[in-house]
């Protein structure tokens, strides 16, 4: 039995993922500490404890055979002694960080000194780090999703996420979870399907 990581960066499409799991059929590991709000309304499909994953893992193995969220710079801090699946969100990355000053605004938060070219170029780096790791890790598989796919193709996302989990999910129930009026932060720049170069 392995455990489910939906992993990526904030905004990226990791609670959408969540939903479509459970949605699916999947058990998944969260808790009610953060509540839905206006920027997710379905909610965020969070486990509290996932966030001192680096000095703490004595939950992980609640985690068998559930889906749980967890950032991808926490990653390598996951116990190699289990075996993991994980779901790499990924997200045109203007879009991640317009997404992102969105949240910080209906906050009423300042976002990051750093401008928006600079914010993207580190996650872009971000980004690179943490899949030259996971491609040198045995004790994982991965598989990419990409979230304006899973938005407006979302029968041949949930096809492809239970077969790379090689479970029986419900993929008429994940597919019919999405929906694209919650897509909003949209670069109309971005190559159908594809996350804009850094």
């Amino acid at each position: 039995m392995c455990i489910i990581v939906v992993s990526g960066l904030p905004r990226s499409g990791t609670s959408l993922m969540m939903q479509m799991l459970q949605a699916g059929g999947l058990d998944i590991l969260v808790d009610d500490q953060r509540p839905p709000d206006d920027n997710n309304p379905r909610g965020y499909f969070e486990y509290e404890p996932v966030n001192a994953l680096k000095w703490e893992n004595y939950w992980v193995p609640q985690a068998e055979g559930k889906a749980v969220k967890v950032i991808p710079v926490l990653l390598p801090y996951l116990p190699h002694h289990f075996r993991y699946k994980i779901i790499l969100m990924k997200r045109d990355l203007d879009e991640v960080v317009a997404s992102q000053g969105a949240v910080l605004q209906h906050q009423g938060r300042k976002g990051s000194a750093a401008g928006h070219a600079t914010l993207k170029r580190i996650f872009a780096r971000h980004l690179d780090e943490i899949e030259r790791w996971l491609a040198d890790q045995a004790h994982l598989e991965v598989t990419t999703v990409n979230f304006r796919r899973a938005v407006t193709d979302p029968e041949n996302t949930a096809r492809t996420v239970a077969h790379f989990l090689g479970l029986p999910l419900d993929e008429d129930k994940m597919t019919a979870v999405v929906d694209p009026n919650l897509y909003r932060q949209r670069n109309p720049d971005s190559a159908e399907g594809k996350d804009t170069p850094p």
